[in-house]
């Protein structure tokens, strides 16, 4: 073995077990190499969308904008252990998209039977006095509205091999078998109905100290090492200039002009393709999932 190709490995291998957590090696085998039918064939859009180093620019911005929803953000503020434990949410996250894409059916259907036991037992009030509950139907409307906004939007732009109109259709077709199986009602199948849900969620969006909390910490106060922060930060710029016009203010961030939109888009595009490069080319197996 070349010692570029060692290098290359070892980097690859660090950066997937830092998303998919100490046992991601492990799940890795079992989700790939369990025998049995799947929900989505080889080639599918989901498949290529959520097997893509595009997905590092896309979660980062779907958690940014899942976070202007206030129940929802007080959901993730009181519950997920973002700031104590903010890779092993990532790990769980990551499995659970590479499960439900990748997996048999039977170990897909499991993974989302534990979720939605979790999910039961999550309900609170947000600051502003407002009832939630995790398994809401409205609730996780909105929290796969603003995933599958971002992955797809991210994918296009950074993706190995971008979808058309009809593949992104298809690939929302598909994500809504998987959001409806954990409760999701009303969820987006076309483009079309995606941004019509957008429009529909505006009003309940908005400011909070809870979601300009999330979006320091994700922006600013990084969990990684020093040796990542140059690569995590053109991720960020990359995640931050895709977001919605109307969101920056909420979020309290500043809004890049042309020439920043430029620079964030090349900063995206170099960190992708540096991860695709690490994680080894078009092997889903290492990258699914990471999102």
């Amino acid at each position: 073995m070349s010692p570029l190709k060692l290098m290359r490995d070892r980097a690859g291998t660090s950066l997937f077990l830092r998303v998919a957590g100490p046992d991601g090696l492990a799940s890795r085998e079992r989700i790939h190499g369990t025998p049995g039918p799947r929900w989505f064939p080889p080639g599918s859009p989901i498949r290529t969308v959520h097997g893509d180093a595009s997905m590092f620019v896309g979660g980062m911005r779907a958690l940014l904008l899942q976070s202007l929803h206030p129940a929802a953000m007080a959901a993730v503020a009181a519950h997920s252990g973002y700031r104590g434990d903010p890779w092993g949410r990532l790990a769980r996250t990551s499995t659970f998209i590479a499960t439900t894409t990748f997996a048999t059916i039977d170990d897909a259907t499991a993974m989302i039977d534990r979720v939605r036991s979790v999910h039961d037992r999550i309900r609170g009030v947000t600051p502003e006095g407002i009832e939630y509950a995790a398994g809401d139907p409205t609730l996780l409307r909105w929290v796969h509205v603003a995933e599958v906004d971002s992955f797809l939007r991210a994918h296009r732009v950074y993706g190995q091999r971008p979808l058309d109109l009809a593949g992104a259709d298809e690939y929302l077709a598909q994500a809504a078998r998987v959001a409806v199986a954990l409760g999701a009602e009303r969820v987006p199948e076309s483009v079309a109905e995606l941004e019509k849900a957008l429009d529909e969620f505006r009003p309940v969006l908005g400011p909070s100290a809870a979601a300009r909390d999330a979006a320091d910490f994700l922006l600013h106060e990084p969990p990684v090492p020093r040796s990542l922060r140059p690569g995590y930060s053109l991720l960020a710029r990359a995640a931050v200039a895709s977001m919605p016009a109307w969101s920056f203010d909420l979020l309290g961030l500043g809004r890049p002009g042309p020439v920043g939109l430029r620079a964030a888009r090349t900063a995206g595009a170099v960190a992708t393709r540096s991860i695709r490069w690490m994680l080894g080319p078009d092997d889903a197996s290492r990258v699914a999932g990471v999102g």
